[in-house]
């Protein structure tokens, strides 16, 4: 969805873009997803560049039609020296001329042709914002989910420091022996490891959305409120063509009227409106020695031209040329169509796993908070089992920390689940033709 020029986001945009693009030094700050996915529009190439193309189709719609415009020149053909013997010609001091075409079936289908292009240019303009708002938001997401997992994993990896130090008191108290401290160690170097993961990751989204929107490296710190919640689409939801399908089939709609307008060339009756006005000069030139009576100094001439082509082998090679061009644009139409119906397909069935995959990750998440819960009592209050023989020793203080990395843990697995859903259902979204509904409740929000 576009949004209008005056509206209050397309102001609120512009002024943080203003704001962070001058000012490099500042910390960083929050960022809404419409302002991100409008300042990425605005500053994407493939954007600029449709836009230089429906810019170009503009003006080609405007010349297929000027042509039944009169045109109107002006020039002189005063003698630079003196003429010697017959030119042919006659010096003026001013001439003009008036030319137009009047009639002509194949400039219709050509003015067509233009027109159907000029949509096709539109259409593809709006594909290229919906692909810019859609990568926007997907770095956007995932930039917001890393930095809660990141989060996340610190804590963990607080707490497997703490667990090393527990595991070297037993160890050197000889509770413990010495392999679960060197595989505390491990667990702690791993979660080291998977942190610095996420803040590589971390760092290569920052500097994504600074490429998508302009804005320095660093500058944007998502804002989670500010994301709308993904419908839950499905492949039954009902189907709108893409504006990208819907250019390519326009596209070749525009190809086959050019092909229609060369195929009509011969046989066919031009008419063209010409008019010619001469003011003649003797200066330098003896012209009327060569003629019946003298030439008059004001001369004018008007008329209907009629042409029909009978015979034109260049035109016929043309024409089949723009046929060619026509079938291949619509075979290329009719593939998108079918690629996208693929891309569907493809989509329904992840979606359903990924579906069921972030309900496995909610429900472990849960489990896990439950468990580290009645550790907690426990180390609080015991188990309630006494020390008698046979009763299950209570819990070490390392079962804490345990409980709590694994909480964590399952945390950050619903994150990437929900990431990983989120993703499938927008790019369903934009398959099925329902971007828009997406950026109106973005920009509304």
């Amino acid at each position: 969805m576009k949004i209008a020029p005056n509206s209050p986001a397309r102001f609120a945009s512009i002024l943080v873009g203003m704001a962070l693009a001058a000012a490099p030094a500042l910390l960083p700050a929050q960022v809404s997803l419409a302002t991100v996915v409008d300042l990425a529009q605005r500053n994407s190439s493939a954007v600029k560049l449709a836009d230089a193309d429906v810019r170009k189709a503009t003006s080609g719609l405007s010349e297929s039609k000027d042509v039944f415009i009169p045109s109107l020149n002006f020039g002189s053909g005063l003698p630079a020296f003196p003429t010697v013997g017959f030119t042919g010609g006659v010096p003026s001091i001013l001439n003009s001329s008036v030319q137009s075409l009047v009639f002509s079936l194949p400039q219709r289908q050509y003015i067509n042709a233009a027109r159907a292009g000029l949509q096709a240019a539109s259409l593809n303009l709006k594909e290229a914002r919906e692909q810019a708002a859609l990568e926007s938001s997907i770095v956007y997401i995932e930039l917001d989910t890393v930095n809660r997992e990141l989060e996340a994993a610190q804590r963990q990896e607080d707490f497997s420091n703490r667990l090393v130090k527990i595991e070297q008191e037993r160890a050197e108290a000889g509770v413990d022996p010495l392999s679960d401290l060197l595989q505390t160690q491990l667990t702690a170097a791993k979660l080291k490891l998977k942190r610095l993961h996420l803040e590589t990751r971390a760092s290569t989204l920052s500097k994504q959305l600074a490429v998508l929107t302009g804005l320095p490296v660093g500058s944007i710190t998502p804002d989670r409120s500010s994301i709308p919640e993904i419908p839950e689409i499905h492949a039954d939801e009902p189907r709108r063509k893409t504006a990208g399908i819907q250019s390519a089939q326009m596209f070749a709609t525009s190809k086959q009227k050019s092909a229609l307008g060369d195929s009509m060339y011969e046989y066919l009756p031009q008419i063209s409106f010409d008019a010619l006005y001469i003011r003649s000069t003797k200066l330098l030139n003896d012209a009327n020695a060569y003629y019946a009576k003298s030439i008059p100094t004001t001369n004018f001439s008007s008329g209907f031209s009629i042409q029909i082509p009978i015979f034109d082998i260049g035109h016929r090679a043309k024409a089949r040329q723009s046929a060619a061009e026509a079938l291949r644009a619509t075979v290329e139409a009719e593939q998108a169509q079918r690629q996208n119906d693929v891309s569907i397909a493809e989509l329904t069935g992840s979606l359903r796993e990924l579906d069921t995959l972030a309900e496995i990750a909610r429900i472990d998440q849960q489990i896990a908070g439950e468990q580290l819960k009645t550790v907690m009592t426990e180390l609080e209050s015991g188990n309630g089992a006494g020390g008698g023989p046979g009763a299950p020793p209570q819990l070490s203080p390392k079962a804490e920390q345990l409980a709590r990395i694994d909480e964590r843990q399952k945390y950050e697995d619903a994150l990437d689940a929900e990431f990983d859903l989120a993703k499938a259902r927008l790019s369903l979204l934009r398959a099925l033709g329902h971007m828009d509904d997406w950026l109106h409740e973005l920009h509304t929000k």
